[in-house]
């Protein structure tokens, strides 16, 4: 029997290019580690699963040029290693201190083998090669992998310079080539970042289609008939996709949202800062500044108790509270679903429900065993549902209403405004002249010698890394601002000493080289992609 509509789930798996090789340890490496550890190793196993388990399965993934340039760099891949090989340790002693501590003992064994299963898979079932294992179930027809922009970078604040945007998606689609043997069919575009125009620069280099958020169609010039729950066609040829509130709320809202329950797991409360930083340091090293370990015996116990107040963890209730979610999600999604096949007659309704992939696993201990258990119960339990990737969608129904997504963004104010406000405006005025300096070089040097085009590439890569939305996003949010500031100023400080040395004929080799080691992400850039667009968006 045909299924009433359909259930797109989309995971945006992102991180900044964090590489420090002039450091043996460096803090915001382990943004990556934890990453890792908890959200990607464990969504591999739930996907392994489904496959052992004969379940008929569909996801659709982004995975950033950076976050793979990251995954599959040899220097990271042995601190990973490393950094594994302190957690098994620093968990071989809580099993010991915590033996005395029942309400605590339990949940030590749990990180125990969870730290042990993580080195198992990582160094041996998946050799090391991360985005190898998402690409098996790519291949298998399971899971769709997208790209996002080179960098993350926020393109509606780059529209100014179309030659900007056009490298970002531009690098994006030859890394991805590279890295998955295959052109991309969809971008998600950082930040549901969206202006009119851009569409056509995707369609440009061979993409069919993005995501938008919800006003973005909702507003839109001419308002779809569908809503969000069908995709349009843009002027320029590719498709957007509007996101679902409704499903989205469900695991987004701090106050409505499944992962405020009581029973899972706290994530703010860690033994990092609870316990003597003498006992932490033999395995995490002569740290000065606490740390979360990912080691956490608290769970959230409402929104009545102080932090130090937490009650501990219990793993089977939490466990109990994902398969309830799952239930209650598939539920409500099943009456969705029935309520607009009554009301789109001839065009299936598609639920598209994005989210970050990071919240399953890192934020929300206990997320990739709600999407285990939430993708079971679609294949066993129903068929009122089917899950697809938008690209299956796409071939099933081609036809599709034309218009024009508005200028949006996803976050606060839904237009642009967490990336431009008063703690970070700063920054674009330096962006700006730096892209318009790249556009120049690009413009002016079209054939130079060997050294020459070493520097403009690494010229790119700054300007491309300078780029990176995160940076603003962390300026906004006031978490590690320091950090944020140093790298935008660093990059482009960088940037400008290449560019000095460019226009002066005078290109000192070993200092190209110290800055290329440290920032090697895209080694086949082509710093051409920034030639003058003569205007065209």
């Amino acid at each position: 029997m045909a299924p009433k509509g359909y259930l797109a789930l989309v995971l945006h798996a992102h991180l900044p290019f964090v590489r420090h090789p002039e450091h043996e340890r460096f803090l915001e490496e382990t943004w990556l580690f934890e990453a890792i550890t908890e959200t990607y190793l464990p969504l591999l196993r739930i996907m392994d699963g489904w496959e052992r388990d004969g379940v008929e399965w569909r996801l659709t993934m982004s995975m950033t040029p950076t976050l793979c340039s990251m995954l599959d760099d040899v220097l990271l891949r042995e601190r990973y290693l490393q950094h594994l090989g302190r957690l098994v340790l620093l968990a071989d002693r809580e099993v010991e201190r915590t033996r005395t501590l029942p309400e605590f003992h339990t949940s030590a064994l749990m990180y125990q083998r969870a730290f042990q299963q993580c080195r198992e898979d990582f160094d041996k079932k998946y050799k090391r090669n991360i985005t190898g294992a998402f690409r098996h179930h790519m291949e298998a027809g399971h899971l769709e992998i997208i790209t996002c922009g080179a960098t993350h970078g926020f393109l509606p604040l780059m529209q100014n310079h179309p030659e900007a945007v056009n490298a970002q998606v531009g690098v994006a689609v030859s890394h991805y080539k590279k890295t998955f043997g295959r052109a991309p069919q969809g971008i998600w575009n950082a930040e549901c970042g969206y202006y009119p125009g851009l569409d056509k620069a995707l369609d440009r280099h061979g993409l069919k289609y993005f995501f938008v958020d919800s006003h973005g169609i909702l507003f839109g010039t001419k308002r779809p008939r569908y809503g969000v729950f069908a995709p349009i066609r843009t002027p320029g040829g590719p498709y957007a996709f509007g996101r679902d509130q409704e499903s989205s709320r469900a695991v987004w809202s701090a106050k409505l949202g499944y992962p405020g329950d009581p029973r899972y797991r706290e994530f703010y409360r860690d033994i990092g800062f609870d316990l003597d930083i003498n006992y932490l340091r033999p395995t995490l090293g002569d740290i000065e500044t606490r740390s979360a370990t990912g080691i956490k015996y608290h769970r959230i116990s409402g929104d009545h108790k102080e932090l130090h107040d937490k009650e501990p963890y219990v793993e089977q209730e939490a466990r109990d509270a994902a398969a309830q979610h799952a239930g209650h999600f598939l539920f409500s999604r099943q009456q969705q679903i029935l309520h607009l096949d009554s009301l789109m007659a001839g065009q299936p309704p598609l639920i598209v429900s994005p989210y970050d992939a990071e919240l399953f696993g890192h934020w929300w201990y206990e997320g990739p065993s709600f999407l285990d258990q939430l993708v079971r119960k679609i294949h066993f339990d129903q068929q009122d549902i089917a899950l697809l990737t938008p690209s299956e969608y796409l071939e099933k129904f081609p036809g599709a209403q034309e218009s024009t997504p508005s200028m949006s963004s996803w976050g606060y104010g839904g237009y642009s405004e967490v990336w431009l406000e008063g703690s970070n405006d700063w920054i674009y005025r330096h962006l700006e002249k730096t892209a318009e300096r790249m556009i120049d070089l690009a413009r002016r040097h079209e054939n130079p010698d060997a050294l020459t085009r070493r520097a403009l590439n690494q010229c790119a890569r700054e300007l491309l890394l300078a780029q990176a939305s995160d940076w603003a996003f962390i300026m906004k949010t006031n978490t590690v601002v320091d950090y944020a500031r140093k790298r935008t100023e660093t990059h482009i400080g960088q940037f400008i000493k290449l560019f000095e040395m460019i226009e002066s004929g005078t290109i000192d080799e070993s200092v190209l080289a110290i800055i290329e080691s440290r920032d090697n992400i895209f080694e086949d850039i082509d710093y051409r992609l920034y030639a003058p667009l003569n205007g065209k968006v």
